[in-house]
């Protein structure tokens, strides 16, 4: 196949067919570039079902399989357990050049297609005849500042070693970290198989300038096997590093402005939870939001805290954040995610107001917006709240002034004033004797209150999950009602740990002066002689993130060492 055939065949590949691609198989290469020679590895990834073998015959123009497995890796997130499937192909390219990886078949799924950038063998490793030597490559060769740069540190070696050390890199105004495990495969040298360990790191320049990266070392020993002293591990000391690399770090544009500077190779920004239009929302009701952002090539330290605009009509109370770092080949991809309880406050129209994030696009360089547009929300009056109350027509007819009646006769009349039938004479009997035993029934079950104390009834567990608890509490806190939210916080607080019988209890097990400073006027406010209003605001914010638990449990309600001020369990 000719050059301008071949060229045609690798952009029609990579761009006229990602529509056959599937989200349920994700695939991906472990590098984007690679030398003549060297291994590179393929793996597919599903979170659905195990991965079936994939049909591998359109790589064989540009690629020689060398091997394959398979695994899955069982992961919990707040809770939630996961499970991926993976599927790895080893494959070594057989020409340079731009080369595809076209859709492949994996069951009933097609993967996407990608590209890798296959070079001729580096000149100054022409050289190496070694049995060990170090290789190392940035990518790419200038950035920003706070843009992530991905090192790769290959180490080739014909024998076998002992006591090996491979040294991380040292970089003074770098924050370096490393990506993945450490990646084993074979690759060619001046025509000699050299086994290859690989080591991958993420770094993040802090400043501009000219960035120089030290040479990489390695100390060892090699191991002959035709050498008995080997077998005790009595090797040749052996030693190498890798060549210094140099990368030329800008700033950043001097009108990016006062927007966070969010140097990626892609960055996305949705919204979930958003009611659809069969799910009603009610004053007072509230509903859960998360905004999510991802990035890659920035870790999450890098992304700015997430925050909804102001909402009118409605008051937002945001959960715990929800932060993260994955691999995706070499580069790191970090992640936010925040929840908000929405409480809708007036029925009407709610709007979600558009969120925009401005970042740089570092392989179009250029500026980029991710944005949600805004949204419109139906909110319906509280339940059983009514423009006009089914009684009042009941009421505007009892104010009517009577209408006359007609005069009854007379002998009707003094049949009713002078009632002479016995039975009536009876059930005033009766109805008298039962006032006389309901009175001594009462007198007796006071004076037995009084010389007989009450038990203290046993705490009840909360019968609500902690998250409806914090919910219903956070309504309260909209309500002019105190005991109610007294009521509510001790239950949310019962809910997490049953042991608490009242608020100085649940005072005392928390380690945040803000939620006791709270807890403390909400009391004064519950039994104050004079009418004291709490701070609702301050309330509802010092406990939107969630109790600030202590580090030791909680004692038992037994071990108090004061008898309780009330001997019974409000509610």
């Amino acid at each position: 196949m000719t050059r301008p055939l071949r060229l045609l065949a690798v952009v029609l590949c990579c761009w006229l067919l990602p529509w056959l691609a599937h989200a349920q198989v994700q695939a991906s290469l472990d590098r984007s570039t690679a030398q003549l020679g060297d291994t590179v590895t393929l793996n597919l990834r599903s979170q659905s079902a195990p991965l079936a073998a994939p049909d591998l015959s359109p790589l064989s123009n540009d690629f020689e399989v060398l091997g394959k497995s398979s695994g899955s890796t069982t992961s919990f997130v707040n809770g939630q357990r996961t499970v991926e499937y993976s599927y790895g192909v080893a494959l070594r390219p057989l020409h340079q050049g731009t080369l595809c990886i076209p859709p492949l078949t994996v069951g009933s799924e097609t993967t996407e297609p990608l590209t890798l950038e296959v070079t001729a063998p580096d000149p100054a490793a022409r050289g190496v005849t070694g049995p060990v030597f170090v290789e190392a490559a940035i990518d790419p060769s200038q950035a920003y500042v706070g843009q992530q740069l991905s090192l790769s540190v290959k180490l080739f070696y014909t024998a076998n070693l002992a006591n090996a050390s491979l040294g991380d890199p040292r970089i003074d105004g770098v924050d370096v970290s490393r990506i993945g495990g450490d990646t084993d495969y074979q690759a060619e040298r001046n025509g000699r198989i050299y086994n290859v360990i690989e080591r991958r790191y993420v770094l993040v320049p802090q400043r501009p300038g000219e960035l120089t990266i030290p040479p990489i070392p390695f100390q060892g020993d090699l191991l002959d096997p035709n050498d008995p002293d080997s077998f005790l591990g009595m090797g040749a000391p052996v030693s190498a590093q890798s060549r210094p690399l140099t990368v030329t770090i800008r700033p950043a544009p001097a009108d990016w402005g006062s927007a966070a500077w969010l140097p990626a190779r892609k960055l996305s920004l949705s919204l979930d939870g958003l009611p659809d239009a069969a799910t009603p929302l009610r004053v007072g009701q509230p509903f859960n939001l998360t905004l999510t952002m991802e990035a890659t090539g920035l870790p999450f330290e890098a992304l700015p805290s997430l925050s909804l605009p102001t909402l009118e009509g409605a008051t937002a109370y945001p959960d715990k954040p929800v932060t993260g770092n994955r691999a995706d080949g070499p580069w790191v991809v970090g992640r936010r995610q925040q929840s908000f309880a929405i409480v809708p406050g007036k029925a009407g129209t709610l709007t979600v107001p558009a969120i925009t994030v401005k970042w740089w696009n570092v392989l179009t360089d250029r500026a980029e917006t991710a944005t949600i547009p805004a949204h419109q929300l139906t909110v319906a009056p509280a339940a059983g709240a009514a423009t006009v109350s089914p009684a009042a027509p009941a009421a505007a007819a009892s104010s009517a002034p009577p209408e006359a009646s007609t005069p009854a006769p007379a002998n009707d009349r003094h049949a009713a004033a002078t009632p002479h039938q016995p039975w009536v004479w009876i059930a005033l009997g009766s109805l008298g004797l039962w006032l006389v035993t309901v009175v001594v029934g009462v007198v007796w079950w006071r004076r037995r209150r009084r010389s007989t104390p009450l038990p203290v009834a046993p705490a009840r567990t909360a019968a609500i999950a902690p998250r409806e608890a914090k919910q219903a509490f956070l309504h309260a806190v909209r309500e002019a009602d105190v005991a109610a939210q007294a009521h509510r916080l001790l239950a949310w607080a019962q809910a997490e740990r049953p042991t608490l019988r009242h608020l100085d209890a649940l005072s005392t097990a928390l380690s945040s002066p803000e939620q006791r400073a709270a807890i403390d006027a909400l009391q004064r406010a519950r039994y104050a002689s004079a009418a004291v209003a709490p701070d609702r605001e301050a309330l509802a914010k010092a406990f939107a993130p969630g109790f600030a638990w202590r580090s030791e449990e909680a004692p038992p309600a037994g071990d108090d060492p004061l008898p309780p001020l009330y001997p019974f369990t409000l509610r």
